[in-house]
């Protein structure tokens, strides 16, 4: 029995043996995908000195004086005149700054005095939002080129996971066939004779494959392609026969139960026979002790415990940072520290636990009703998982904890 660490450092080792595979798919395609090579802008952002506020574009110099209106500028259009000595041109939010203009005084701080012509409402030391000095930069209203993003500059690095807001950044700089990771492709398979499918009504002595609805659910959320397989009997042909139909058209295969050490967990033995060399098969952890990882040649197996909190914790620490890994993202988990609502204490303590919490309204972490790793439910009701290390008895009410967010 190893430790969840080494577990994880053999984890990350042996993610090299699969060789990164790319392809190109349609912007809108791309939500979810990692991308494989670093994204390089096309034009300055702004691409032009533009107006950040509604008002008149103008000198600096004159913007205390009476100023004469000399055009209108919409966003899209190109100013036409240049702006001299008390003259201005009103302008909208994001349109071109015309030449001659360094400043904009915003639509709130003028009165029309004239037709056509305006003044500052504002004295000079009073000035709001046409302040020249501040920390000798001016700030003017007014979005600069290149301000944001310069032309050749990496907007996106190869290995970031692609979420709405990149969206956008990719839209911005003419990205519209974007280079990403091939998806994994993840067979799951449950073992166990007691299985029956979940639209079947099960008898006294059976009980429905939840993990496999649960895998599945799992590995579309991160990206990945799942491939459900089937219930494998706890007979040695017909495990054995699954396991090879599961791993010729997939990169992981993700077994649930048959790992542990009774008279009908044959998995262990019948991944040998196939030729994969078991890496590691029981860990230090609680939930998921009896877990197993395989590997033949660039496919990994995972042999996964058949409770579903067990199931569903270890795809949560193992196998989601290897199958992103895979596809060249270096995967961490969204964590945040908060006091623990209520004093936690455990009698067993020679295992690293992860136990299922939430986050109440007042700050607090506060562990769900949970009964232990065949507690269906209990999961539903959590937000996270937070740790307890090997020979810790005790958290103390508000005593900060960290929760993994899932």
């Amino acid at each position: 029995m190893i430790t969840f660490e080494e577990a994880y450092k053999i984890l990350m080792h042996n993610s090299e043996r699969y060789v990164l595979k790319c392809e190109t798919v349609d912007l809108l395609n791309s939500l979810g995908r990692v991308l494989c090579s670093d994204i390089v802008s096309d034009m300055n952002m702004p691409p032009f000195d533009k107006a950040a506020m509604d008002g008149y574009a103008c000198r600096k110099e004159d913007i205390y004086n009476e100023l004469d209106v000399i055009e209108i500028v919409a966003a899209g259009q190109i100013p036409k005149k240049e702006i001299g000595k008390n003259q201005a041109t009103k302008i909208m939010t994001g349109a071109m700054l015309p030449k001659g203009a360094d400043a904009i005084i915003i639509v709130e701080n003028t009165i029309e005095i004239a037709q056509n012509r305006i003044k500052n409402t504002k004295n000079g030391k009073n000035l709001n939002v046409c302040q020249v000095e501040i920390d000798d930069k001016p700030n003017l209203n007014i979005c600069y080129i290149g301000e944001d993003i310069k032309e050749g500059e990496i907007v996106l690095k190869k290995g970031k996971l692609i979420k709405p807001e990149d969206i956008a950044v990719l839209a911005s700089v003419g990205c519209v066939q974007v280079p990403v990771s091939k998806q994994i492709r993840v067979a799951v398979i449950a073992t166990g004779s007691e299985l029956v499918e979940p639209h079947e009504k099960p008898s006294i002595s059976q009980i429905r494959n939840s993990n496999s609805a649960q895998l599945i659910a799992q590995i579309t959320a991160m990206g990945a392609i799942p491939s459900y397989i089937g219930i494998a009997d706890d007979l040695e042909e017909s495990t054995q026969n699954t396991i090879n139909q599961a791993i010729n058209d997939n990169d992981v295969v993700l077994l649930t139960g048959g790992v542990s050490m009774g008279d009908f967990d044959l998995v262990p033995a019948i991944v040998e026979k196939n030729g994969f060399e078991i890496l590691f098969h029981h860990l230090a952890v609680q939930p998921g002790k009896p877990t197993l990882l395989a590997v033949k040649s660039d496919k990994f197996l995972f042999g996964l415990p058949g409770n579903p909190v067990s199931a569903f914790t270890q795809f949560e620490l193992l196998a989601k940072p290897l199958i992103y890994k895979m596809q060249g993202h270096d995967f961490v988990p969204l964590a945040i520290k908060m006091p623990l609502a209520e004093t936690y204490s455990r009698k067993k303590y020679s295992r690293k636990s992860w136990i299922p919490v939430r986050i109440t309204e007042d700050g607090k972490v506060q562990i769900v009703n949970y009964h232990g790793s065949a507690h269906i439910n209990a999961l539903s009701f959590a937000q996270g998982l937070i740790v307890i290390e090997i020979g810790q008895k005790q958290i103390m009410a508000g005593e900060l904890v960290t929760v993994r967010l899932y």
